[in-house]
């Protein structure tokens, strides 16, 4: 009977933090969440198509980026390079883009092991637009 009086309030706190739907901040178990992903410019915003003909670096600025983190260029993941956390690094070639006009570019990082504790974790940036002359 010990047992049972112990443990009730550490199952109620854990009921408490798994059924309300809290958020990261609030809930401990949710360390291993992973951010999602923001953009906010592009490095450059414009290149010409034969840049890309012969392989154009691109800077995705923004945060929360992980080692995870894909860049998708109109739905298409690419190697990424992670920079740093604002900073991620792809190579655009004609195997993504077949000529010049506007592509999406967007990040995101999957899932982590938040399991069913009511964590949220990676998701998808908002697309920015690349313009290819």
């Amino acid at each position: 009977m010990l047992f049972r009086i112990s443990t009730l309030p550490f199952l109620s706190l854990l009921g408490l933090l798994i059924l309300a739907g809290c958020n990261n901040t609030l809930n401990p178990l949710c360390g291993s969440a992973r951010p999602a992903p923001m953009v906010g410019s592009l490095a450059p915003s414009t290149v010409s198509f034969s840049q890309v003909q012969q392989g154009v670096e691109l800077i995705v600025n923004g945060s929360n980026f992980v080692s995870s983190s894909e860049v998708m260029v109109d739905s298409t993941p690419l190697s990424t390079t992670v920079l740093s956390s604002a900073e991620l690094q792809v190579t655009l070639t004609t195997g993504v883009i077949s000529g010049p006009g506007s592509v999406k570019v967007a990040v995101v990082t999957p899932g982590g092991n938040s399991a069913n504790l009511g964590c949220t974790s990676g998701g998808n940036s908002s697309a920015l637009i690349l313009t290819v002359n």
